[in-house]
């Protein structure tokens, strides 16, 4: 687990996954196994008067907006915001570019309390029967303050649709947080969607897990979550199980706040669920729920991989925290369990590459049946000129060619 502090996170891109991911394969450097040891960078959280945590002004005004895919294939979107002065209305209106007809999609709200917090009002809403590859306006807040946003449908599930995918876990809301996301939202080449590979807010570090902090991290990331869809993958920092203060329901922040569509896959808990993009698979999976045989998330998964059609989803993706491969010292071995149990079926379904987050830092495995592990290399832009190390952005991700 993480420690006290939040440290820099290793959130950066992979701007050009689309050709990590689709259109090209990862050069092996097996046998190589990298020298770098994690320094315990403790980097304090941005204070709470920090302008990338101002609320938007206006009366009951939306905030924390964020969208995820709504169904399987990329026809749906969940849009989610929180209201503070009162519930309002859990309404989105929404029209194409080609459009100006207005249509309206009605969701509902959630509260929770978590030790001596209380929620605004978090709202849901789904909207469906979406074109794919369009760009669409929606409006939220509707009655009160209306802000509008835009995002743009995936193509259609495809075998040779292209798609570009950022990825970024472990973020936090630090000062390199902030750096992180700025250099992502000002790369031209950044993701269409963003697979997020756990730890979100890191509210747990504060006493108490101060869910203020769960507010706070919603509004900062909200310049790029409200605009294009982020798959989420729950991590440690998610968990919020806190005995000591009586609050004893995994996830329960997290739970209430970001919806995924994992029923659509067949999946009875968010933690663990599927969806399609373009001309991938993406399997989401948790670390900290429970894996072991016979268990739902054990038995939802081996449901899944069999119904994985290559021909029209080439790239199969898995998304987890905590990496099965790692030759740093911290946190060494603590996907091992997870590993022993899944392995063999992703090496039977040749999944194509597993995201990993965690660790705070970059490393690749390849041909992961040897078990070999090399030096990683990265320069965020696209990956043929990923040739020079840049350990000041620490991030991880763990590809697999099974």
């Amino acid at each position: 687990m993480g420690g006290a502090k939040s440290y820099s996170c290793f959130a950066v891109i992979a701007v050009a996954l689309v050709l990590l991911l689709l259109n090209v394969a990862v050069v092996c450097n097996g046998g190589k196994t990298s020298t770098f040891i994690r320094k315990v960078e403790k980097t304090e959280d941005m204070p709470l008067h920090s302008d990338v945590f101002v609320a938007p002004s206006g009366y009951n005004a939306p905030q924390q907006v964020h969208i995820t895919q709504g169904d399987q294939v990329g026809r749906a979107m969940i849009v989610s915001w929180v209201t503070v002065d009162e519930p309002g209305k859990s309404l989105v209106h929404y029209w194409s570019d080609a459009s100006q007809h207005k249509r309206v999609a009605k969701g509902n709200h959630v509260t929770y309390r978590y030790f001596n917090y209380s929620s605004g009002f978090i709202h849901h809403c789904t909207l469906t029967d979406l074109e794919f590859n369009t760009k669409y306006y929606y409006e939220v807040g509707i009655g009160h303050t209306t802000r509008q946003f835009w995002f743009v449908t995936p193509p259609e599930v495809h075998p040779d649709a292209p798609y570009t995918f950022g990825l970024i876990g472990d973020l936090g809301q630090t000062f390199d947080s902030n750096k992180t996301l700025v250099h992502y939202e000002s790369n031209p080449h950044k993701g269409q969607a963003v697979l997020y590979v756990g730890d979100l807010s890191y509210a747990d570090n504060h006493p108490n897990h101060d869910n203020v902090r769960w507010d706070t991290w919603g509004r900062f990331v909200e310049r790029s979550t409200a605009y294009q869809p982020w798959i989420w993958t729950t991590g440690n920092h998610e968990l919020d199980y806190a005995p000591e203060i009586d609050e004893t329901e995994p996830f329960k922040p997290f739970r209430h706040r970001y919806y995924v569509p994992y029923k659509a896959s067949g999946s009875t808990e968010p933690f663990w669920y599927s969806v399609k993009i373009a001309s991938a698979h993406i399997i989401v999976l948790a670390s900290y729920s429970a894996y072991g045989k016979y268990t739902p998330q054990y038995e939802w998964l081996e449901a899944e991989l069999p119904k994985v059609d290559r021909t029209k989803t080439p790239w199969l993706i898995v998304l987890v925290h905590s990496p099965w491969y790692n030759s740093y010292n911290y946190h060494y071995m603590e996907g091992e369990t997870m590993r022993v149990m899944f392995e063999p079926w992703f090496v039977k379904y040749k999944v194509d590459v597993v995201f990993a987050g965690h660790v705070h830092a970059y490393e690749r495995s390849v041909s992961a049946k040897k078990c070999s592990i090399s030096l990683g290399v990265m320069n965020l832009t696209l990956l043929e000129r990923m040739i020079k190390p840049q350990q000041c952005y620490k991030f991880f991700y763990t590809v697999n060619q099974l």
